[in-house]
């Protein structure tokens, strides 16, 4: 009796397993006509992104959907498949995601500089320091509550972020332990480079920009240049695909194809052209071969046509 009982409920068993099988096997195929995309917010900002959106749309008929955030959690949603590619702006962080295995066919496609803005009184006194000499200042005047002194970080894990802290270290300080929590010199905004500006002009202080998003926000801002040169403040931004052995879903031959299309001179010359009539000067300096490979900018490579695959 138990053995009649037993073998329609495995057959039963089966069936909704099948059915479990079919069921994932959907969820997980990815939708060609659909591009994922997780970026920086400055490409957002400068409205650069927005220009790119559109003229892929209009080249490839695919929707191209877009999530702002900082680098780091822009590679946090890329490791979960929540997106088919990212495009960031922090070389360490970028080289985790690759030696991960999350990410393939790596192309830088342009760059910009880091400045360090502040009210334009320099209560710190760093205006044409090098980068760490600059946060050395602001660090002694900030923790001696000297007046004016204050210091917006993003505190996001973003591409910026990550350069501020590693100014801290080549300044000397631990960040964890000598600059978090330091005092109220020390602000942490947790959002965006555009918040973080304004949040910065509203309490005359210091920050970290790219120079592409304080020029897009300079007519709302009174924050002034005070630190422009420097090893520190190179700013490289990078497309990598993400690897759909690593994450199910994801529509790489899309993502490829995006990425040659980023890489193309064309596309390159209108990243160049991008702000010139309005700014005066390109928010963002377009990478070639074979420079892109050499220092400062360490590219795997920079050109199109590699349909990379896992």
């Amino acid at each position: 009796m138990a053995r009649r009982t037993w073998v329609p409920i495995l057959g039963i068993m089966v069936i909704m397993l099948a059915a479990c099988a079919a069921t994932v096997t959907a969820q997980e195929a990815a939708d060609p006509g659909v591009l994922r995309i997780a970026t920086t917010t400055s490409l957002r900002d400068t409205g650069l992104l927005d220009e790119l959106e559109l003229m892929y749309e209009n080249t490839s008929d695919v929707d191209v959907q877009i999530t702002a955030q900082g680098t780091g959690q822009s590679l946090d949603t890329a490791r979960r498949g929540d997106v088919d590619l990212v495009l960031v702006h922090s070389p360490s962080l970028e080289q985790q995601f690759i030696d991960e295995g999350y990410g393939i066919n790596e192309r830088c496609f342009a760059y910009n500089n880091f400045i360090i803005v502040g009210p334009a009184s320099d209560p710190a006194g760093i205006a044409n320091m090098t980068p760490v000499e600059a946060f050395q200042a602001i660090y002694v005047a900030g923790t001696n509550d000297t007046a004016g002194v204050a210091f917006a970080s993003r505190g996001d894990d973003s591409g910026t972020h990550t350069r501020e802290q590693e100014i801290w270290e080549a300044a000397g300080y631990n960040y964890t332990t000598e600059i978090q929590d330091s005092g109220a010199w020390y602000l942490e905004t947790g959002s965006g480079m555009g918040e973080t500006l304004t949040l910065a002009n509203q309490r005359e202080a210091y920050t970290l920009s790219d120079i592409g998003t304080y020029l897009a926000l300079q007519e709302q801002l009174d924050l002034v240049q005070l630190v422009t040169e420097g090893d520190q403040l190179m700013n490289r931004y990078s497309a990598i695909a993400v690897n759909p052995e690593m994450a199910q879903g994801v529509n790489v031959d899309e993502a490829n194809r995006f990425i040659d299309w980023l890489t193309t001179d064309e596309t390159k010359e209108f990243i160049g052209n991008f702000g010139v009539a309005e700014f005066g000067q390109s928010l963002f300096i377009p990478l070639y071969p074979p420079e892109c490979t050499e220092s400062p900018f360490n590219c795997t490579t920079c050109s199109g046509e590699m349909n990379a695959t896992a």
